[in-house]
C-alpha cells in the first residue's frame, strides 16, 4: 500500500522526501587553527585507573580479509615506496618518510605507530568514560589520517605519553603540521584539554596563523 502511494507522488516530492529522511552525514571540517584550538572544551584531566590494555589494538584492521593487523595497515598506506606483502602480511623492503625528525626509514621494523593523541592522554581527556569498544576504535583510528602516524621508534618513545605543553617533534618546522594534526583528533573524538595544554596550543596558533585544520567527527 505504502509502495502505491509513493508510486503516485511527484518525482520532485520523492527526492525532497529523500533528502529528509536520510541520515545526516559527519563533514569534514577545515577551520583556521586558532579556531579549531578555541573549539577544543577545556576540563581537569585525571590518569586514575588508567591501564594501555583499556585500548584493544592492533586488531585486523579496516580490511580484515587483507590479513594485517591496523599497524601493518598504516604502515602499506603511507609508505613513500611500498613494501613488498608476503604471507601474514610480512613488509620487505620500501621506505618511509618520519616527518618529526625527518629522517627517512628503509625498514618496516623500525618504525612505531604513533597514536597523534597517546592512549594515556586519550584516557585523561574522556576515554576513560568510553566502552571498550570505542577505545579499541580509537587505538586502531584510520578513518582519519592524522591520527595514527608511522615515525621513528626513537622519536615515538622520546614523545611517549606527553601532550604540546611538554613535547614537540625536534624539528621546529613541523610544529604548526604537528599542532593541527593534535588538534584534528582531540575534536574528532570530542577529548578535551587542560590548562597548560591549551596555552601551549594557542601558542602555537599564534606562531601558525596560515594554518589549518580538518576533521571529520568520529561516529
Amino acid at each position: 500500500m505504502r509502495t502505491a502511494l509513493l508510486r503516485g507522488l511527484p518525482a520532485a516530492f520523492l527526492i525532497i522526501l529523500s533528502l529528509t529522511t536520510a541520515q545526516p552525514a559527519h563533514a569534514a571540517e577545515t577551520v583556521p587553527l586558532a579556531e579549531a584550538v578555541a573549539s577544543l572544551p577545556l576540563a581537569t584531566e585525571s590518569r586514575d585507573g588508567y591501564t594501555r590494555d583499556a585500548f584493544k589494538h592492533w586488531n585486523s584492521g579496516d580490511d580484515p580479509a587483507d590479513g594485517c593487523t591496523t599497524r601493518n595497515e598504516v604502515l602499506i598506506n603511507e609508505a613513500v615506496e611500498a613494501p613488498a606483502v608476503g604471507p601474514r602480511c610480512r613488509l620487505t623492503g620500501g621506505s618511509w618518510w618520519s616527518y618529526y625528525d625527518q629522517t627517512t626509514v628503509t625498514a618496516a621494523s623500525g618504525l612505531d605507530i604513533d597514536h597523534m593523541v597517546p592512549l594515556a592522554e586519550a584516557w585523561d581527556s574522556g576515554a576513560s568514560a568510553w566502552t571498550a569498544q570505542r577505545r579499541e576504535a580509537y587505538a586502531n583510528d584510520q578513518g582519519q589520517q592524522a591520527s595514527l602516524v608511522a615515525v621513528t621508534a626513537r622519536s615515538n618513545r622520546s614523545k611517549a605519553d606527553q601532550d604540546p605543553a611538554q613535547w614537540m617533534p625536534p624539528v621546529g618546522e613541523v610544529h604548526c603540521r604537528y599542532a593541527a594534526e593534535w588538534t584534528a583528533t582531540k575534536l574528532r573524538w570530542n577529548l578535551t584539554t587542560d590548562d597548560t595544554e591549551l596555552a601551549a596550543l594557542n601558542d602555537l596558533a599564534t606562531a601558525c596563523p596560515d594554518q589549518t585544520v580538518t576533521y571529520e567527527p568520529a561516529t
